[in-house]
């Protein structure tokens, strides 16, 4: 029995007892810092349906978030992160907010549970089994856990995007209905141009058996959503908008910009019909009565609660509402997206490690000191610190230096991925406008004493460069470069300030090994997909060390000669255009050998988790 399943065979207290004892009991290695890109605080919101008589749903909220009435409108299923930052949990409690219970909890992502129409059984997301999402269900009496779209017959290609979302119990309790991206291909932004992928969704239906899998609602280049049931069993509601507006419906600067409709489909004779229209991303879909449905409007003017009778809408920013089942009460999220402190405590699926998150780039000297670009929690300078967060100054302050303050305030310009050189006395950086902006303007790479002093330009600014490395005899640094016939690695000899070519492809983030063997980056090997690659620092001996088309990259070395990433294997973890404010939303972290054996996942949660960076116990 493999750990997964060894999971799923035991109850959520002895689950969380063994937790709590691994981590009084197994002596930690040191400290892994991630950056994660998500909310970081998230509290339920319960209301009459008209918006008037809002509350906290708990006093003590604790990123809590996609809520769920039972049938009988007493209790509400929700998600929280209460056992540990990036841990997501499954809980019940009374409509009135006291008696917590603990329904699911363990290492894995558990989301979006829902009871059935009889209250014995839990629907829910996990990816308890192999790292993907499925739909799996509860016998609460029992404790008996069935993967209901793990059999071979239900699951797409591997290779593929193949996560299943948002169950949805029929009136009569014999079947459920969700959404799935199976057997669909992976597809970047922007006709394949952006690194992030889109998703495209069907809606599908199986029997509580696992019998009668079907897919009732598809549309080639669409992605359809959330399916709730009509109260007569006899049609489901969802969302629709196409594929590539799932990627606009998570970013803040388009999210005002596109369209989704509220459809429903009749499941005897496949009748199809919209029941909005307009501007607008209306998701989260629930039938009031066989005939109204409300839904979200999300983003934009007229955020809110709408409803297909015509009812005045609730205008008011909110995230994933849900109705009771008569229609007068309403509970939904209000989240939060301000940064995570420095060195905050995570969740740690690792006992030997403990996780804290970080701010981007992190570079550890080999005197300890920490450098980073602090993005998220100031203007992209290139800050240094104590191991532990202490002791904080500026080495290179950004404003001042010629960049424009809107696209550094948008974190698209600064000064990007410190290196330390060997003996921890130089910091080289990269210094420009970054991501979608390279195309508009440049990057220099530079470098300075640790205190500041000493600053020079290594590039003429002439091509953008940037994402530097030292090599361990610190007399050259790799980096990448963009431009027109003009890309791929270079090398720069810092006595002679010689630059010779490595590679000429589509590469970034390039990473010398502490042996100073091998350089570690990521390569854009197809329209959609990037892989991790080794070389050597003479251009021979490339070794690609990924495979899957679910994107890795930004891969770094551990001080001991390990590679640690980020991946998107294991695909979506929840319906793309419910995130906000993110990029991947599926990115995890992994470790693997320097010859890309041994991967082993170091991360399983909901969000965007990178930047890893092992600080060994002294």
């Amino acid at each position: 029995m493999d750990r997964r399943h060894f999971l799923a065979a035991l109850p959520a207290a002895f689950l969380a007892g063994q937790a709590a004892a691994a981590t009084a009991t197994v002596q930690k290695k040191g400290v892994m810092l991630m950056n994660r890109i998500g909310p970081s605080s998230s509290e339920l919101y319960i209301a009459n349906a008209d918006g008037t008589g809002e509350r906290k749903l708990l006093t003590g909220s604790v990123f809590d978030y996609h809520a769920s009435f039972s049938p009988d409108g007493k209790s509400i299923v929700f998600t929280s992160e209460r056992n540990g930052d990036g841990q997501s949990d499954l809980f019940r409690v009374g409509v009135d907010g006291t008696d917590i219970q603990p329904l699911i909890v363990g290492s894995a992502v558990d989301d979006t549970g829902e009871l059935s129409p009889d209250g014995t059984r839990l629907a829910f997301v996990s990816t308890r089994e192999g790292y993907r999402t499925n739909i799996w269900i509860k016998d609460l009496k029992s404790g008996r856990l069935t993967n209901l779209t793990g059999a071979a017959d239900v699951q797409g290609d591997p290779s593929l995007p193949d996560g299943f979302f948002r169950p949805a119990w029929s009136p009569d309790g014999k079947q459920i209905a969700f959404s799935s991206d199976r057997n669909t291909d992976w597809r970047g932004h922007h006709d394949g141009k952006g690194w992030e992928h889109t998703q495209e969704l069907s809606i599908y239906v199986i029997g509580v058996d696992g019998k009668g899998f079907r897919r009732v609602a598809s549309k080639s280049g669409f992605c359809l959503g959330s399916p709730k049931w009509s109260p007569d069993g006899k049609r489901l509601a969802f969302y629709e908008m196409t594929t590539e507006d799932t990627w606009g419906a998570r970013r803040p600067e388009l999210l005002g910009k596109i369209a989704s409709q509220i459809v429903t489909v009749d499941l005897a004779t496949g009748e199809r019909v919209e029941r909005t229209s307009g501007p607008g991303l209306k998701i989260f879909p629930q039938f009031l009565s066989d005939e109204v449905i409300a839904y979200h409007r999300k983003g934009g003017e007229g955020e809110g609660l709408y409803y297909t009778s015509g009812q005045a809408p609730v205008v008011r920013v909110l995230r994933s509402p849900v109705w009771s089942p008569d229609g007068k009460t309403v509970i939904y999220e209000k989240v939060g997206f301000k940064a995570r402190p420095q060195e905050k405590r995570l969740y740690s699926w690792d006992p030997a490690w403990e996780y804290r998150h970080t701010d981007v780039f992190p570079v550890a000297a080999k005197d300890g000191t920490l450098a980073i670009t602090e993005k998220q929690q100031g203007n992209s300078s290139i800050v240094l610190m104590d191991r532990d967060g202490s002791n904080r100054r500026v080495a290179y302050e950004v404003d001042g230096k010629g960049l424009d303050p809107e696209l550094v305030k948008k974190g698209l310009a600064g000064a990007f991925q410190p290196t330390w050189s060997p003996d921890s006395q130089w910091l080289a950086f990269g210094v420009g406008v970054w991501f979608q902006e390279r195309a508009h303007g440049k990057a220099t790479l530079m470098r300075s004493r640790r205190d500041g002093t000493g600053l020079e330009a290594l590039t003429d600014g002439s091509v953008h460069s940037g994402f530097p490395s030292y090599s361990a005899d610190g007399k050259e640094i790799v980096f990448r470069v963009w431009g027109e016939n003009n890309m791929g690695l270079r090398v720069i000899n810092l006595d002679t300030r010689e630059v010779r070519t490595l590679t000429t492809g589509l590469d970034n983030l390039p990473f010398w090994s502490p042996d100073g063997k091998r350089i570690v980056f990521t390569r854009k090997v197809d329209a959609v997909n990037f892989d991790v690659f080794t070389i050597r620092p003479d251009g021979s001996d490339l070794q690609r060390l990924t495979t899957n088309r679910g994107n890795d990259g930004h891969a770094v070395w551990t001080a001991d000669g390990r590679i640690l990433w980020s991946t998107g294997m294991y695909g979506f973890r929840e319906e793309a255009a419910l995130y906000d404010n993110t990029f991947q939303p599926y990115g995890q972290i992994m470790v693997m050998n320097a010859d890309g054996t041994g991967k082993r996942l170091l991360t399983d949660s909901l969000w965007e988790d990178s930047m890893p960076l092992y600080l060994p116990a002294k």
